[in-house]
């Protein structure tokens, strides 16, 4: 009698899949189980209406992406991994390991300058852009790329991979790990140790600094995969971004948002903080607070100034900050709270 084990290898065969079927249905999967987390579990909660056609968008422009990019896919990087990975610098390793690692190093380190010149470079940021107008930051905005810009990425990782000779199974999974962790730190999460991990890798927090609307955040944690790069060159910012997106009314549908990485974009200027008339009013408040008592005046304006300076610039160092032009204002101050102690005990 045959056992149910034999009759099973027998009467049914297990159906053999290519490893980049394997690979594109496990990034599917982490999607999946990425956007549940999101929904359930969200960092900051988003209105249903505008993350639905967030989703709606930048779903659409992956496909229309994959349609225009079908001759620049990663099949076309795979090619071309087949025919010169024997005959480029790394090809001296004798190594296998060693080869492995230092692809994929050079691989995230070519991401890491390519995003860098993407926000540094005028005429790459006007396709880069596209990508960071999302002000509602979900998983989805990993495949809110412009083609250009999804283009010219193909183009440098095809041209690193004929350098150094690159296998075609270290581009595979190269760009599966890439790819998960594009997803994974665009995703609307936290998580415990979230701090402790991005000590090594590029996590949500991270990259929630990147998508800022202050130019002086967002261009930072340049990195894909590795926090390293962003460390080692100093472009590393922990900051938490009071707001997300691009500043300014910018297209949010399919065929706008491909228009818009053809035009130039000027943001919206923004109004000059006028810091000494916010700490004279916040210390006109504070003594008002105090029924204008006298003997309380410097302290007011020191608090008031140390509270508006934090509310303002926060942690960051403030610079050029006119000493005789906070010494005329506080004797408006002063002579604020005189007039109106003045007018009380008349």
């Amino acid at each position: 009698m045959l056992s149910l084990t034999t009759l099973l290898e027998i009467n049914f065969k297990w159906p053999a899949m290519a490893p980049s079927t394997v690979i594109a249905l496990t990034l599917l999967t982490a999607f999946a189980v990425l956007a549940i987390l999101e929904f359930h579990t969200p960092r900051e909660k988003l209105p249903k209406n505008h993350l639905r056609r967030s989703y709606k968008t930048n779903i659409s422009l992956l496909v229309v992406n994959s349609i225009a990019m079908s001759l620049m896919s990663a099949s076309f990087l795979l090619l071309l991994a087949e025919r010169h990975s024997y005959k480029g610098l790394l090809d001296t390793l004798s190594s296998p390991d060693w080869k492995a690692v230092l692809s994929f190093l050079s691989l995230d380190l070519l991401m890491y300058f390519w995003h860098k010149a993407s926000h540094k470079f005028d005429i790459l940021w006007m396709f880069h852009k596209v990508h960071h107008n999302d002000p509602y930051l979900n998983i989805s905005t990993a495949f809110r790329i412009h083609f250009v810009e999804l283009f010219i990425t193909h183009i440098l990782k095809a041209i690193l991979i004929i350098i150094l000779g690159i296998e075609q199974t270290i581009v595979l999974t190269s760009e599966a790990i890439m790819t998960f962790f594009i997803m994974f730190h665009h995703t609307n999460i936290s998580f415990m140790g979230e701090k402790l991990l991005g000590h090594l890798i590029i996590v949500p927090s991270l990259h929630r600094t990147h998508h800022s609307t202050q130019r002086t955040e967002h261009d930072s944690n340049y990195g894909a995969v590795l926090s390293l790069w962003d460390r080692l060159f100093g472009t590393l910012s922990e900051q938490q971004p009071a707001e997300i997106g691009i500043r300014g009314n910018t297209p949010q549908d399919l065929v706008n948002l491909i228009k818009f990485g053809f035009t130039q974009y000027t943001p919206p200027a923004i109004q000059p903080v006028n810091l000494d008339a916010m700490i004279a009013e916040a210390a006109y408040f504070k003594a008002e607070k105090r029924g204008f008592y006298p003997g309380n005046d410097i302290r007011d304006w020191l608090e008031a100034k140390r509270e508006i300076i934090a509310l303002v610039y926060g942690n960051k160092p403030v610079k050029n900050i006119s000493k005789h032009r906070h010494q005329r204002n506080y004797l408006k101050f002063m002579n604020l709270t005189i007039d109106h102690r003045r007018i009380q005990d008349f």
